[in-house]
């Protein structure tokens, strides 16, 4: 990208890590049923053919990309899935900005502008966010995997 923008990254859905886990523990069994099916009819064969699909589909969801964050001349940009709506948060109209944990449990669904408790969110992975709070007190939760970058980088361009 080189300089083009302030800060750019994509956030993937299948690159969370609790969620490979599951995905290849569920390929595992498949896999382990296949071999110790004792009947050899043909519920043998699909759970070969279950094991490699959700592998395949484990791949795929490692280069679908779930939203991306730009931050440019005083605006924050997350664009999303295919018809998912483009977000644009005016950095003229945020008076805080911080660096948070997204949420305290284990397991977080990934999300696209989720309106929630006075908040808006966006979650693919990771535990970190940023949290931008706006004059009307509205907080946005922006999950991200370089916190400190794109805390850092939000502060400058509020600067200007």
């Amino acid at each position: 990208m080189g300089n083009r923008y302030a800060f750019y990254e994509k956030q993937y859905i299948g690159r969370d890590y609790i969620r490979i886990c599951i995905r290849l523990v569920m390929a595992a069994f498949c896999f382990a049923a296949y071999v110790y099916e004792r009947d050899r009819d043909n519920t043998q064969d699909l759970f070969l053919v279950v094991g490699f699909g959700i592998i395949g589909v484990s791949i795929l969801l490692l280069f679908l990309i779930q939203y991306k964050t730009t931050i440019d001349k005083k605006r924050i940009i997350i664009e999303g899935l295919w018809s998912a709506k483009k977000v644009e948060i005016d950095l003229n109209t945020i008076v805080k900005v911080r660096k948070d944990t997204y949420s305290s449990y284990l397991f977080n669904n990934p999300v696209y502008n989720l309106h929630r408790k006075g908040s808006i969110r966006f979650y693919s992975s990771g535990k970190d966010a940023v949290v931008l709070t706006d004059r009307d007190g509205l907080e946005y939760y922006i999950g991200t995997q370089r916190p400190n970058e794109m805390y850092l980088v939000i502060q400058e361009e509020m600067k200007h």
